[in-house]
């Protein structure tokens, strides 16, 4: 759906894992693997599985792959976790929560990271990724939930949380509204915008607000303080949207390059050991 081809939204409703939450929590799974490696091991695990639904929602195109083999396989067990190597906290406590669930989502927040990283370098940004969406969940309600007290380790009690993810936004709304620090989350999502044929990649999650310069935009915006000190960011990344989205629209194809020195729609450079 995020990369439309021929038959976006027609073939691919995002609408379609809500419906499966609907069902008992003791034999519904969904997974959302950011890259091949975390694929791979994804469907190694519900292969083997019996008597369970099992959802994996999973793109077609050619994607990076963020994770090595046996990282991949550690993050798929835990179902959620820490990329440190994308995070900027060094283990302490952080400004701001970058979550992502989704192939496109994480390559979008991960663009976002990086960005703040060179432009507010003294911000500390921590990013989780999330491949089993029932990890959001308290363990009272799903098999696979976290504790309230681990779920508060990971996403804190009181920092913001912006989060990335491939469907309609309130369903993450819904996993996680009891927990501690649900009134400071804030998920960007698919909003029905975009047409199935004539809307580029990167256009696609502009239209949606899923960008990477919306996303440091949410974070200038929610992070208290911050606001004044990267106003002059926070100007640019307006106006870096708004030149991606003009060039789209003009030559009908997602621009290579922005002002800001981010690829519009193309993958951040932070792990060289890994390509595509």
């Amino acid at each position: 759906m995020w990369r439309q081809d021929h038959n976006g939204f027609s073939h691919q409703d995002p609408g379609f894992i809500d419906h499966v939450m609907n069902k008992k929590a003791e034999v519904v799974r969904v997974y959302l693997p950011p890259d091949a490696n975390t694929l791979l091991s994804t469907m190694a695990h519900c292969l083997r599985s019996r008597h369970y639904i099992n959802v994996v929602v999973a793109g077609k195109q050619p994607a990076p792959s963020w994770l090595s083999m046996d990282e991949a396989i550690l993050h798929c067990r835990r179902g959620l976790g820490i990329w440190e190597w994308a995070s900027t906290d060094a283990g302490a406590e952080p400004d701001v929560v970058l979550a992502c669930a989704g192939d496109v989502p994480t390559l979008e927040t991960l663009a976002a990271a990086a960005l703040l990283r060179q432009h507010l370098p003294d911000l500390k940004v921590r990013v989780v990724n999330v491949v089993d969406l029932m990890r959001l969940q308290p363990n009272s309600e799903h098999p696979h939930g976290l504790p309230d007290a681990q779920f508060d380790t990971i996403f804190t009690r009181d920092k913001p949380i912006i989060f990335a993810y491939h469907g309609y936004p309130w369903l993450i709304h819904r996993l996680t509204y009891r927990r501690t620090n649900h009134g400071k989350l804030h998920v960007r999502g698919y909003k029905e915008e975009g047409t199935t044929t004539t809307t580029t990649p990167f256009d696609m999650v502009m239209l949606n607000d899923l960008d990477r310069f919306h996303l440091v935009i949410d974070v200038i915006d929610r992070v208290p303080g911050l606001g004044p000190k990267a106003a002059h960011l926070r100007q640019a990344m307006v106006d870096a949207r708004q030149e991606c989205r003009d060039y789209t629209r003009r030559y009908g194809e997602d621009r290579r390059r922005s002002p800001s020195g981010a690829g519009c729609g193309r993958r951040p450079k932070q792990r060289p050991d890994h390509t595509d």
